[in-house]
């Protein structure tokens, strides 16, 4: 193998593909990353088993071949090589990259190309596209609900369902839930649901920085991986994830949203999240508790929500900020970063919470009729 690329362009490759390299494995060679010839351009893989990534990158193919090699230590020398033209040559028979970049040279002992695990091949199957922006949006309001820990394995993941052109992802993890629903640019021809990995929608959603064209993605017959795809123009680089999905069935998550309230708040976002901020310092000593005090307006003043959060050996903090409060005065208690969370990803400047009783869960919503849904279940405190 005898290939040339820019510098640049293979120190990103490289960090595209280092996001699905294994850490900790059993299988050493799952530590490697795949380094082939493919018609005029080089690419790039890696796995850990669960996620597979594709990268191709502009290369002058001299001759063709496939070397794996160990990625954590290429990665490093690559990007220590200054902005010039790279060229990797592999002599037949041998298991050694030898490596040129202007003055530096190295020599890398690699393992044989048909020991690397086989990249999930996906051909035909269930397949539409999506608007990158929109996607990433979807996903970082939905993906931080999700559980982190597997005693529940179809809740790691998050639930999307196609249906015409219209895509719902949703995620809960026993506390909270978050629903997204964002249009399609292509209609699918059945209704489909699915479990994604939050872990291989966290590695998308940062891909998706540099996107804009749409995200293509296909669903295998089986329904048990799926393929997004992505086309870059400046740099060309096209990119591949393929990730298993979780099998299982997905609570029934309409169930979990409650249907009526008795007290409503209009929140200013960047003010209600500066006030959390003020109060998880100290609910961090206090089980993570903020209480909600919404009072609705009076006669001489004006609506307002109290925030507060107390630890009984370090203090306590109080604030507050106007609000439009309709229906009755109401306490409701949550965990301060499950606020974080759901404020933090919002891009809306106004939203909506709906109250019901402090032991009841609390809904979020945009100010208009919008296309997603956050709830939160209360913590029981003492008032």
């Amino acid at each position: 193998m005898r290939i040339s690329c820019l510098q640049e362009n293979l120190s990103r490759g490289l960090g595209i593909v280092g996001r699905a390299v294994a850490t900790r494995t059993t299988l050493p060679i799952t530590s490697h990353v795949l380094i082939s010839t493919d018609e005029s351009r080089l690419r790039l893989s890696a796995t850990n088993l669960e996620v597979a990534i594709n990268c191709w990158i502009g290369a002058q193919i001299e001759e063709e071949g496939a070397i794996a090699i160990p990625a954590g230590l290429l990665t490093d020398f690559v990007v220590s090589l200054p902005s010039n033209t790279i060229n990797m040559n592999v002599t037949s028979g041998t298991l050694s990259m030898e490596i040129t970049c202007a003055k530096s040279e190295a020599h890398v002992s690699g393992q044989k190309a048909d020991e690397f695990p086989p990249i999930p091949q996906i051909g035909k199957g269930i397949t539409t596209s999506v608007d990158a922006n929109a996607l990433r949006t979807a996903i970082n309001q939905v993906v931080f609900a999700a559980a982190m820990d597997d005693s529940r394995p179809v809740l790691t993941g998050t639930y999307a369902k196609f249906s015409g052109k219209n895509l719902t992802l949703v995620a809960a993890d026993g506390f909270r839930l978050a629903v997204h629903d964002l249009e399609m640019t292509k209609a699918v021809k059945e209704d489909i649901g699915i479990i994604i990995p939050a872990r291989s929608l966290r590695e998308l959603d940062r891909l998706l920085r540099d996107q804009s064209d749409p995200v293509e993605m296909t669903i295998n017959p089986q329904k048990s991986q799926i393929l997004f795809s992505l086309k870059n123009k400046e740099p060309k680089m096209d990119i591949e994830i393929v990730s298993q999905l979780i099998q299982g069935t997905f609570p029934d998550y309409n169930q979990l949203i409650p249907q009526s309230h008795t007290t409503t708040a209009k929140i200013n976002v960047p003010e209600f999240l500066r006030v959390i901020r003020s109060a998880s310092v100290f609910a961090r000593d206090g089980s993570g508790i903020v209480r909600l005090c919404m009072i609705p307006e009076g006669k001489s003043s004006p609506g307002k929500i109290e925030v507060s959060a107390r630890a009984e050996e370090i203090g306590d903090n109080e604030g507050s900020i106007d609000a439009s409060i309709e229906g009755e005065e109401a306490k409701i208690a949550f965990n301060s970063k499950y606020l974080m969370d759901v404020f933090g990803a919002l891009e809306d400047d106004q939203v909506v919470l709906e109250v019901t009783t402090s032991s009841s869960p609390g809904v979020f919503r945009p100010i208009e009729e919008g296309n997603w849904t956050q709830v939160i279940m209360p913590m029981f405190v003492q008032w």
